[in-house]
């Protein structure tokens, strides 16, 4: 007799939807870290105002509530990654897979190579920056007065300022999109057409060795928020420009 009981899928199979589910799961977490970047710039702005009413106090709790965020933040990209590095790495096997073991095994990897500070994190020294411009703009924040490289706000995460294929500012890329394994930017529809019409698509930024697939050059959440940020910053500097120029008019006048 024939048996009737369903047919076990393949072991190709079940590899494929697990590394579709952690993708899926993977992109739900990215939402989430979105929302802890944009609470950041929100805080930010808002410890702005409080500096200039002279309210240390105030700025001080929230300093305390970025680092926390901040801790918060990493967290979530470390969950993200390590979702993505399971899914794609996943062989499956005659025995049970313990995937809450995996991940946790997966998160403390990538935390011992990261050793994540919050205190040294750009986007904690933005917030600090900005609070140290309300009264003291343009001069160097205590103990960087002798540092080689001294940021500012207007400096950030992204890797690559244009795009490597048509050369335009990332800022005014109409469909930016990023690479989840080397986190280069890119303009949507001309690398999507440098990925079909090579057989072994290599990152188009100079000296990257990364291999391109469709499927993993992406919209992340994130990305548009980290567009937006340089945007701002680019406005607020030219306004500061404009007004420091006025100044100097003023004392010709």
């Amino acid at each position: 007799m024939a048996s009737t009981s369903a047919p076990r899928p393949s072991l190709s199979s079940a590899a494929s939807r697990i590394a579709s589910a952690a993708s899926n799961l993977s992109s739900d977490n990215q939402t989430l870290i979105a929302e802890i970047r944009k609470s950041l710039g929100i805080i930010k702005g808002i410890a702005v105002d409080l500096e200039r009413a002279q309210r240390s106090d105030k700025v001080k709790e929230l300093e305390n509530t970025v680092l926390e965020l901040l801790e918060s933040y990493d967290d979530c990209t470390n969950l993200s990654e390590a979702i993505n590095n399971v899914g794609n790495n996943y062989q499956p096997s005659a025995q049970p897979t313990d995937f809450r073991k995996l991940l946790e095994d997966e998160i403390a990897t990538l935390k011992a190579e990261s050793s994540f500070v919050p205190q040294k994190s750009p986007l904690y020294r933005q917030f600090k920056e900005a609070i140290w411009n309300v009264h003291h703009e343009g001069q160097p924040m205590p103990g960087e007065e002798q540092e080689d490289i001294v940021m500012t706000s207007t400096q950030n995460v992204l890797l690559n300022m244009t795009c490597p294929l048509t050369g335009k500012p990332i800022v005014e890329l109409q469909n930016p999109v990023r690479c989840v394994d080397c986190k280069h930017i890119y303009e949507k529809d001309p690398i999507m057409h440098y990925i079909r019409t090579k057989p072994q698509a290599l990152c188009p930024v100079a000296g990257c060795p990364k291999s391109l697939r469709e499927g993993r050059v992406i919209c992340d959440p994130l990305l548009r928020i980290e567009i937006d940020e340089i945007r701002a910053a680019s406005r607020s500097n030219a306004v500061t420009n404009v007004e420091d120029y006025t100044e100097i008019n003023d004392d010709l006048d």
